[in-house]
């Protein structure tokens, strides 16, 4: 399945400067491996040292939070939209 994937500012030294690059999986676990095999580096800013995503970074497919779905095994539709969205914290 190919996908979109928008990439937020702090990750974009990876992709080139693109905001948003092309990947492919059926999950969106296989989409950050296809990342990681063209974007060098990308994944472990986005998953930890066990392979989970990253407490602080959220991740949606189209319109749904990961998190609240089945996490890195979410299906990826073709064509579907991934975001990822670092946490932002301030006071």
């Amino acid at each position: 399945m190919s996908v979109s994937v928008r990439i937020p500012t702090i990750l974009r030294t990876y992709t080139g400067g693109e905001a948003e690059v092309k990947a492919t999986g059926a999950t969106l676990r296989e989409v950050i491996a296809d990342l990681e095999a063209n974007h060098t580096g990308i994944a472990a800013r986005v998953l930890d040292d066990t392979g989970k995503l990253r407490r602080f970074v959220n991740v949606y497919v189209g319109d749904e939070d990961v998190r609240f779905v089945d996490g890195l095994d979410t299906a990826t539709p073709d064509g579907v939209q991934v975001s990822i969205i670092p946490a932002v914290a301030g006071g």
